[in-house]
Protein backbone atom coordinates (compact mmCIF):
# COMPACT_ATOMS: atom_id res chain seq x y z
CA UNK A 1 0.00 0.00 0.00
CA UNK A 2 1.23 3.57 -0.98
CA UNK A 3 0.59 6.66 0.39
CA UNK A 4 -1.67 8.85 -1.46
CA UNK A 5 0.51 11.68 -0.41
CA UNK A 6 4.31 11.46 -0.54
CA UNK A 7 6.14 11.85 3.03
CA UNK A 8 7.00 14.98 4.05
CA UNK A 9 7.67 17.23 7.02
CA UNK A 10 4.63 19.25 5.92
CA UNK A 11 3.11 16.00 6.48
CA UNK A 12 4.43 14.29 9.12
CA UNK A 13 1.62 12.02 9.70
CA UNK A 14 2.95 10.27 6.36
CA UNK A 15 6.80 10.14 6.72
CA UNK A 16 8.65 6.79 5.99
CA UNK A 17 6.22 4.71 8.62
CA UNK A 18 5.64 1.14 8.41
CA UNK A 19 2.99 -1.29 9.33
CA UNK A 20 3.79 -1.08 12.80
CA UNK A 21 4.04 2.73 13.23
CA UNK A 22 8.00 2.93 13.17
CA UNK A 23 9.29 6.11 11.91
CA UNK A 24 12.37 5.99 9.55
CA UNK A 25 14.93 8.27 10.21
CA UNK A 26 18.07 7.29 9.86
CA UNK A 27 19.71 6.54 6.54
CA UNK A 28 22.90 4.08 5.74
CA UNK A 29 24.34 4.97 2.69
CA UNK A 30 27.15 2.63 1.02
CA UNK A 31 29.43 4.27 -1.25
CA UNK A 32 31.49 1.28 -2.83
CA UNK A 33 31.47 -2.39 -2.09
CA UNK A 34 35.11 -2.53 -2.12
CA UNK A 35 37.86 -2.52 0.92
CA UNK A 36 41.30 -2.47 1.51
CA UNK A 37 41.08 -4.92 4.46
CA UNK A 38 39.94 -8.80 4.28
CA UNK A 39 38.33 -9.35 7.68
CA UNK A 40 37.64 -12.93 7.63
CA UNK A 41 33.45 -12.10 9.43
CA UNK A 42 32.68 -9.95 6.83
CA UNK A 43 33.91 -11.21 3.00
CA UNK A 44 33.45 -14.69 1.90
CA UNK A 45 37.07 -16.40 2.30
CA UNK A 46 36.79 -16.84 -1.65
CA UNK A 47 36.70 -13.46 -1.99
CA UNK A 48 34.09 -11.20 -4.05
CA UNK A 49 33.46 -9.75 -7.80
CA UNK A 50 33.55 -6.07 -7.39
CA UNK A 51 30.46 -3.96 -9.12
CA UNK A 52 31.17 -2.76 -11.99
CA UNK A 53 31.62 1.29 -11.86
CA UNK A 54 28.17 1.98 -13.76
CA UNK A 55 26.19 0.04 -11.67
CA UNK A 56 27.65 2.04 -8.68
CA UNK A 57 25.79 5.21 -7.78
CA UNK A 58 27.78 8.23 -8.48
CA UNK A 59 27.85 11.40 -6.20
CA UNK A 60 25.26 13.20 -7.86
CA UNK A 61 22.77 10.02 -7.71
CA UNK A 62 23.57 9.60 -4.03
CA UNK A 63 23.06 13.16 -2.85
CA UNK A 64 19.45 12.99 -4.98
CA UNK A 65 18.35 9.95 -3.32
CA UNK A 66 19.63 11.50 0.40
CA UNK A 67 18.01 14.26 -0.78
CA UNK A 68 14.46 12.54 -1.06
CA UNK A 69 14.82 10.67 1.99
CA UNK A 70 16.24 13.96 4.30
CA UNK A 71 12.83 14.93 2.85
CA UNK A 72 10.62 12.74 4.25
CA UNK A 73 12.01 12.52 7.49
CA UNK A 74 15.37 11.19 7.54
CA UNK A 75 17.69 13.33 9.56
CA UNK A 76 20.31 10.91 10.38
CA UNK A 77 22.79 9.91 7.41
CA UNK A 78 25.74 7.21 7.76
CA UNK A 79 28.23 7.02 5.32
CA UNK A 80 29.39 3.24 4.81
CA UNK A 81 31.36 0.77 2.41
CA UNK A 82 32.58 -1.75 1.36
CA UNK A 83 35.36 0.65 2.97
CA UNK A 84 34.39 4.39 2.52
CA UNK A 85 37.42 6.10 2.22
CA UNK A 86 39.09 4.30 -0.64
CA UNK A 87 36.47 6.37 -3.04
CA UNK A 88 38.00 9.36 -4.65
CA UNK A 89 37.21 12.69 -3.44
CA UNK A 90 35.05 11.34 -0.67
CA UNK A 91 35.17 15.23 1.17
CA UNK A 92 33.08 16.26 -1.79
CA UNK A 93 29.65 14.03 -1.04
CA UNK A 94 29.85 14.74 2.47
CA UNK A 95 29.94 18.63 1.67
CA UNK A 96 27.10 17.91 -0.10
CA UNK A 97 25.20 15.87 2.39
CA UNK A 98 26.02 17.98 4.83
CA UNK A 99 24.27 20.78 3.16
CA UNK A 100 20.93 18.95 3.04
CA UNK A 101 18.04 21.24 5.04
CA UNK A 102 17.00 19.30 8.12
CA UNK A 103 19.90 16.87 8.24
CA UNK A 104 20.95 16.79 11.93
CA UNK A 105 23.55 14.03 11.90
CA UNK A 106 26.14 12.80 8.75
CA UNK A 107 28.30 9.73 10.28
CA UNK A 108 30.74 7.66 8.74
CA UNK A 109 31.76 3.64 9.40
CA UNK A 110 35.28 3.09 8.33
CA UNK A 111 38.10 0.47 9.39
CA UNK A 112 40.50 3.83 10.22
CA UNK A 113 43.32 2.56 7.52
CA UNK A 114 43.21 5.62 6.05
CA UNK A 115 42.05 7.75 8.62
CA UNK A 116 45.52 9.47 9.81
CA UNK A 117 46.37 11.44 6.79
CA UNK A 118 42.31 12.15 5.68
CA UNK A 119 40.24 12.45 9.29
CA UNK A 120 41.09 16.23 9.41
CA UNK A 121 39.51 16.87 5.73
CA UNK A 122 36.71 14.70 6.72
CA UNK A 123 36.02 16.43 9.76
CA UNK A 124 36.05 20.11 7.85
CA UNK A 125 34.06 18.79 5.15
CA UNK A 126 30.75 18.71 7.98
CA UNK A 127 31.62 15.12 8.89
CA UNK A 128 30.10 14.69 12.76
CA UNK A 129 31.79 11.41 13.85
CA UNK A 130 33.01 8.04 13.12
CA UNK A 131 32.92 4.64 13.76
CA UNK A 132 36.23 2.65 13.46
CA UNK A 133 36.50 -0.73 13.04
CA UNK A 134 39.49 -2.67 15.02
CA UNK A 135 38.48 -6.19 16.63
CA UNK A 136 41.76 -6.18 18.49
CA UNK A 137 44.50 -4.63 19.57
CA UNK A 138 47.20 -7.03 19.13
CA UNK A 139 49.22 -6.27 15.76
CA UNK A 140 49.53 -10.43 14.90
CA UNK A 141 45.66 -11.14 15.72
CA UNK A 142 44.57 -8.07 13.34
CA UNK A 143 47.06 -10.00 10.42
CA UNK A 144 45.30 -13.08 11.19
CA UNK A 145 41.84 -11.26 11.38
CA UNK A 146 42.06 -9.00 8.56
CA UNK A 147 44.70 -10.58 6.21
CA UNK A 148 46.72 -7.50 5.93
CA UNK A 149 49.14 -5.71 8.42
CA UNK A 150 47.78 -2.40 9.03
CA UNK A 151 47.05 -2.18 12.94
CA UNK A 152 49.19 0.52 13.19
CA UNK A 153 47.67 2.61 10.39
CA UNK A 154 44.13 2.42 12.78
CA UNK A 155 45.34 3.07 15.75
CA UNK A 156 47.26 6.30 13.87
CA UNK A 157 43.69 6.92 12.40
CA UNK A 158 41.97 6.57 15.77
CA UNK A 159 44.38 9.38 17.22
CA UNK A 160 43.84 11.49 13.86
CA UNK A 161 40.00 11.58 14.81
CA UNK A 162 40.40 12.36 18.37
CA UNK A 163 42.67 15.31 17.44
CA UNK A 164 40.65 16.71 14.67
CA UNK A 165 37.92 17.16 17.43
CA UNK A 166 34.56 14.68 16.09
CA UNK A 167 31.99 15.07 18.70
CA UNK A 168 31.81 11.45 18.77
CA UNK A 169 34.34 8.65 17.96
CA UNK A 170 33.17 4.73 18.44
CA UNK A 171 35.43 2.02 18.35
CA UNK A 172 33.50 -1.43 16.97
CA UNK A 173 34.25 -4.30 17.90
CA UNK A 174 32.87 -7.58 16.50
CA UNK A 175 33.74 -10.12 19.34
CA UNK A 176 33.59 -14.35 18.75
CA UNK A 177 34.29 -16.52 20.79
CA UNK A 178 37.46 -18.34 20.70
CA UNK A 179 38.61 -15.12 18.49
CA UNK A 180 39.52 -11.92 20.05
CA UNK A 181 36.90 -12.51 23.11
CA UNK A 182 40.16 -12.52 25.60
CA UNK A 183 40.58 -9.00 24.91
CA UNK A 184 37.09 -7.53 26.64
CA UNK A 185 38.97 -5.68 29.45
CA UNK A 186 41.98 -4.21 27.10
CA UNK A 187 39.56 -2.57 25.23
CA UNK A 188 37.63 -1.49 28.32
CA UNK A 189 41.08 -0.41 29.52
CA UNK A 190 41.40 1.16 26.36
CA UNK A 191 38.34 3.23 26.52
CA UNK A 192 39.18 4.35 29.90
CA UNK A 193 41.98 6.36 29.16
CA UNK A 194 40.41 8.29 25.98
CA UNK A 195 37.31 10.21 25.57
CA UNK A 196 36.07 7.34 23.12
CA UNK A 197 33.19 4.86 22.87
CA UNK A 198 33.68 1.18 22.43
CA UNK A 199 31.38 -0.72 21.15
CA UNK A 200 31.33 -4.45 21.62
CA UNK A 201 29.01 -6.05 18.86
CA UNK A 202 27.43 -9.80 18.51
CA UNK A 203 28.57 -11.51 15.88
CA UNK A 204 26.52 -11.57 13.30
CA UNK A 205 25.74 -14.00 10.40
CA UNK A 206 26.29 -13.42 6.72
CA UNK A 207 27.06 -14.73 3.00
CA UNK A 208 29.83 -17.69 3.81
CA UNK A 209 31.09 -15.43 7.01
CA UNK A 210 31.05 -18.59 9.13
CA UNK A 211 29.33 -18.08 11.32
CA UNK A 212 27.74 -20.33 14.44
CA UNK A 213 25.56 -19.66 17.33
CA UNK A 214 28.68 -21.47 19.22
CA UNK A 215 31.07 -18.32 18.20
CA UNK A 216 28.72 -15.61 19.46
CA UNK A 217 29.68 -14.04 22.95
CA UNK A 218 26.29 -13.18 24.35
CA UNK A 219 26.11 -9.66 25.74
CA UNK A 220 25.44 -10.94 29.39
CA UNK A 221 28.54 -12.89 29.01
CA UNK A 222 30.51 -9.86 27.95
CA UNK A 223 29.30 -7.70 30.34
CA UNK A 224 29.96 -10.28 33.33
CA UNK A 225 33.66 -10.93 32.48
CA UNK A 226 33.93 -6.96 32.49
CA UNK A 227 32.55 -6.51 35.45
CA UNK A 228 35.41 -9.11 37.00
CA UNK A 229 37.29 -6.15 36.16
CA UNK A 230 35.43 -2.87 36.22
CA UNK A 231 32.91 -0.58 37.30
CA UNK A 232 30.61 -0.28 34.83
CA UNK A 233 27.42 1.72 35.39
CA UNK A 234 24.56 1.74 32.60
CA UNK A 235 23.52 5.43 30.83
CA UNK A 236 19.89 6.49 29.69
CA UNK A 237 19.61 6.13 25.78
CA UNK A 238 17.27 7.42 23.26
CA UNK A 239 14.35 5.62 21.98
CA UNK A 240 15.86 4.03 18.71
CA UNK A 241 19.43 3.14 20.63
CA UNK A 242 21.04 0.16 19.09
CA UNK A 243 23.87 -0.19 21.75
CA UNK A 244 23.24 -0.62 25.31
CA UNK A 245 25.93 2.09 26.96
CA UNK A 246 27.58 2.39 30.11
CA UNK A 247 30.22 4.33 32.38
CA UNK A 248 33.26 3.24 32.77
CA UNK A 249 34.18 3.81 36.83
CA UNK A 250 37.49 6.03 36.94
CA UNK A 251 37.64 6.36 32.77
CA UNK A 252 37.27 8.99 30.56
CA UNK A 253 35.50 6.62 27.68
CA UNK A 254 31.96 4.67 27.58
CA UNK A 255 31.33 0.75 26.31
CA UNK A 256 28.35 -0.29 24.16
CA UNK A 257 26.86 -3.08 23.76
CA UNK A 258 24.96 -4.30 20.36
CA UNK A 259 23.13 -6.83 21.13
CA UNK A 260 21.36 -7.79 17.65
CA UNK A 261 21.67 -11.53 18.40
CA UNK A 262 20.69 -12.16 22.03
CA UNK A 263 18.24 -8.97 22.52
CA UNK A 264 17.43 -7.93 19.24
CA UNK A 265 16.04 -3.96 19.11
CA UNK A 266 13.56 -4.44 16.29
CA UNK A 267 10.70 -3.29 17.95
CA UNK A 268 12.14 0.48 18.45
CA UNK A 269 14.74 -0.06 14.48
CA UNK A 270 14.51 3.48 12.66
CA UNK A 271 16.91 2.57 9.93
CA UNK A 272 17.36 1.90 6.55
CA UNK A 273 20.05 1.35 4.21
CA UNK A 274 21.25 1.99 0.33
CA UNK A 275 23.65 -0.40 -1.32
CA UNK A 276 26.55 0.98 -3.55
CA UNK A 277 24.45 -0.20 -6.20
CA UNK A 278 21.59 1.62 -5.73
CA UNK A 279 19.35 -0.46 -3.78
CA UNK A 280 17.14 0.25 -0.77
CA UNK A 281 16.81 -2.75 2.01
CA UNK A 282 14.60 -2.00 4.80
CA UNK A 283 16.34 -4.38 7.45
CA UNK A 284 20.04 -5.46 7.72
CA UNK A 285 18.52 -9.03 7.10
CA UNK A 286 16.17 -9.09 4.56
CA UNK A 287 17.06 -10.66 1.44
CA UNK A 288 14.29 -8.36 0.32
CA UNK A 289 15.53 -5.23 -1.54
CA UNK A 290 14.45 -2.71 -3.64
CA UNK A 291 15.63 -0.95 -6.79
CA UNK A 292 15.85 2.59 -6.86
CA UNK A 293 18.66 2.87 -9.30
CA UNK A 294 17.01 2.24 -12.66
CA UNK A 295 14.03 4.19 -12.04
CA UNK A 296 16.31 6.88 -10.73
CA UNK A 297 18.32 6.62 -14.24
CA UNK A 298 15.16 6.14 -16.22
CA UNK A 299 14.08 9.66 -14.84
CA UNK A 300 11.50 9.07 -11.74
CA UNK A 301 10.66 11.77 -10.42
CA UNK A 302 11.37 12.86 -6.95
CA UNK A 303 7.67 12.06 -5.69
CA UNK A 304 7.77 8.38 -7.60
CA UNK A 305 11.23 7.66 -6.23
CA UNK A 306 9.33 8.56 -2.59
CA UNK A 307 6.91 6.21 -3.10
CA UNK A 308 8.95 3.35 -4.00
CA UNK A 309 11.07 4.10 -0.33
CA UNK A 310 7.51 4.49 1.37
CA UNK A 311 6.35 0.91 -0.78
CA UNK A 312 9.75 -0.75 0.73
CA UNK A 313 9.24 0.78 4.77
CA UNK A 314 6.00 -0.66 4.21
CA UNK A 315 6.91 -4.20 3.70
CA UNK A 316 9.52 -4.10 6.75
CA UNK A 317 9.07 -6.59 9.16
CA UNK A 318 8.23 -7.04 13.09
CA UNK A 319 11.37 -7.94 13.63
CA UNK A 320 13.79 -10.26 12.10
CA UNK A 321 13.98 -14.33 12.56
CA UNK A 322 15.99 -16.19 14.91
CA UNK A 323 19.43 -16.20 14.37
CA UNK A 324 19.95 -20.30 13.38
CA UNK A 325 17.04 -19.19 10.75
CA UNK A 326 19.12 -15.80 9.91
CA UNK A 327 22.00 -18.39 9.04
CA UNK A 328 19.78 -19.59 6.20
CA UNK A 329 18.71 -17.10 4.51
CA UNK A 330 20.49 -16.14 0.99
CA UNK A 331 21.20 -12.62 1.85
CA UNK A 332 24.35 -10.47 0.81
CA UNK A 333 27.94 -10.76 2.58
CA UNK A 334 28.16 -7.81 5.10
CA UNK A 335 30.83 -5.81 2.43
CA UNK A 336 28.02 -5.55 -0.17
CA UNK A 337 25.37 -4.42 1.82
CA UNK A 338 27.11 -1.92 3.84
CA UNK A 339 27.94 -1.93 7.44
Amino acid sequence: MTPSVPPSRENPSAALTDRFSRRHHYLRISVTDRCNLRCVYCMPAAGLVWRERAEILSYEEIARLAQIFVAHGVDKIRLTGGEPTVRRNLPALIARLRALPSLKTLLMSTNGVLLAQSAAGYRAAGLDGLNISLDTLRPDRFAQMTLRDNHSEVLAGIDAALAAGFPSVKINVVVMQGINDDELVAFTEFAAGRPLEVRFIEFMPFDRNDWSASRIVPYAEMRHRIETAFTITPLDASPHAVAKEFAIAGGVGRLGFVTSMTENFCSSCNRLRLTADGKMKNCLFSTTETDLREPLRAGATDAELAAIMQQCVFAKWAGHPPMEELAELHNRSMIQIGG
